[in-house]
């Protein structure tokens, strides 16, 4: 990875670099020479600290990199990725541990001063130096790095329950070789307390510790059944433990009890009970949670699918055919449906022609009884466009939908032919309109092989 905060000479002369990803002209359109002036902090083992400040600027690469006084250490959250499940160096992960106690001892020592969190922009030295780089640089510099999230930092967190937090994390990917957030829901994780305790994570670490880091993690966490303690009785504790009262740190293998075999498998059922917890009902409840609207959604409309498959079938036995009609009669009878939403009677009256008007009767009336279903008596009611000329309405309405001033004509073919065309000239209405559609349809009737009319082309023009 090409780390963008680390140590490089400059002017022959060894220092802190960030580089900032921009070019000169970037450099100077986005004001980054504006967080030139932002601080960063030096604090040593006994506790006084410096202020550290930005002092040049140069190209590199083509890119504007920042500098400033060299601080010996090495960078804190790079220690930390050293150690996996599968790479676990007893002298790398005392280093990490000690890199870990003197870095919260320094943010206890620094109180209120408000300093960068993440520990990638930290660097701790062997004899327990601490550099904070400055907050806003260091931040730009972690996020182009591919550090777009902190890790190691809860943002609902402040004060020093954000360094009790941070410790907790780092202190439990030293013990257990993993991140207790691996996922990448990270952030909800951690208000949520979704992670392996520790002490199945670790079986047979010290009693107290486990407890203490434990306590810091469910920091985040907001039920009201878990007793909190303040940050800084959890750090006070965790070093403690780790430093004692001679000030000599702890070993990591210290920290740990042999365990019986017996012990070992409980903590490994432990585990998988837990991990069948969180992936089944954690992550069900979350989906629940986060997808309500669509799975409420799905409901309404698995409901409505049911409602239409059961009238359906209720009513297919008496599906509406076109029996004992004349041709003209046919025509009427489908502009009619066409008005009262009566699709299975528009079907009857159609063999092959254009389905549109279907299709649009079909969904308006599924929109419509949807509505209704979630509405009740709030949602409006369709009034038939004719019926409310016939009665004195003035259109446009918008409760108002169907076909006005229907005329039908005669153009072409004879009963006996088994054929006849018409033309029909009519204005549509609709509440997604404000005027009306004139249309002119062009209808073939044929007879079907139950001798009934039946309209098999329909060809349409409308202004």
């Amino acid at each position: 990875m090409n780390h963008r905060i680390f140590i490089a000479e400059v002017n022959n002369q060894q220092s802190v670099c960030f580089d900032t990803g921009l070019d000169p002209r970037s450099f100077a359109r986005t004001k980054m020479s504006q967080s030139l002036i932002d601080p960063g902090f030096t604090v040593n083992p006994g506790g006084s600290h410096e202020e550290w400040k930005v002092t040049g600027v140069n190209e590199a690469g083509g890119f504007m990199r920042i500098f400033g006084p060299y601080v010996p250490g090495k960078r804190l959250d790079l220690l930390l990725e050293e150690i996996t499940p599968t790479s676990q160096s007893p002298a790398l992960k005392q280093e990490a541990l000690e890199a870990v106690i003197y870095w919260s001892k320094a943010k206890m020592f620094l109180g209120d001063v408000r300093s960068a969190l993440n520990p990638g922009a930290s660097f701790v030295s062997k004899e327990g130096n601490v550099f904070f780089a400055p907050e806003h640089i260091s931040t730009r510099c972690l996020f182009i790095e591919g550090n777009k999230l902190d890790t190691y930092n809860c943002p609902d967190l402040t004060g020093m329950d954000t360094t009790a937090f941070c410790t907790a994390v780092m202190l439990y990917k030293i013990l257990t070789g993993d991140h207790p957030y691996p996922t990448a829901d990270i952030y909800q994780d951690m208000r949520e307390g979704v992670f392996i305790p520790i002490h199945i994570a670790a079986p047979g670490l010290n009693e107290q510790l486990s407890e203490l880091i434990q306590a810091a993690l469910l920091l985040p966490v907001e039920k009201k059944n878990i007793v909190k303690t303040s940050g800084i009785d959890i750090l006070s504790g965790i070093l403690e433990i780790l430093t004692g009262r001679g000030n000599k740190f702890a070993s990591v293998s210290s920290l740990f009890e042999t365990i019986t075999p017996e012990k070992e498998k409980h903590f490994k059922n432990e585990k998988k009970r837990y991990l069948f917890k969180m992936n089944i009902i954690i992550k069900t409840k979350r989906y629940v949670l986060d997808n309500k609207p669509f799975l409420l959604g799905i409901a309404l409309g698995a409901a409505f699918i049911v409602f239409i498959i059961c009238n359906t079938v209720i009513n297919i036995s008496n599906r509406p055919t076109t029996e004992g009609m004349q041709a003209d009669t046919v025509v009427s009878v489908y502009y009619e449906a066409f008005s009262s939403l009566n699709h299975s009677l528009m079907e009857a009256c159609i063999k092959g022609a254009d389905r549109r008007d279907i299709n649009a009767v079909a969904t308006f009336y599924a929109v419509l009884k949807q509505r209704q279903a979630i509405e009740g008596e709030k949602a409006p009611s369709i009034i038939q466009a004719r019926v409310w000329k016939e009665i004195g309405g003035q259109l446009p309405d918008p409760n108002v939908f169907g076909v006005t001033d229907l005329v039908v004509k005669h153009i072409g073919g004879e009963e006996d032919d088994g054929l006849i065309l018409y033309q029909a000239d009519y204005d549509l209405w609709s509440p997604f309109d404000d005027f009306a559609i004139h249309r002119s349809d062009i209808l073939t009737l044929k007879r079907d092989n139950r001798k009934h009319w039946r309209i098999t082309e329909l060809l349409r023009t409308e202004n």
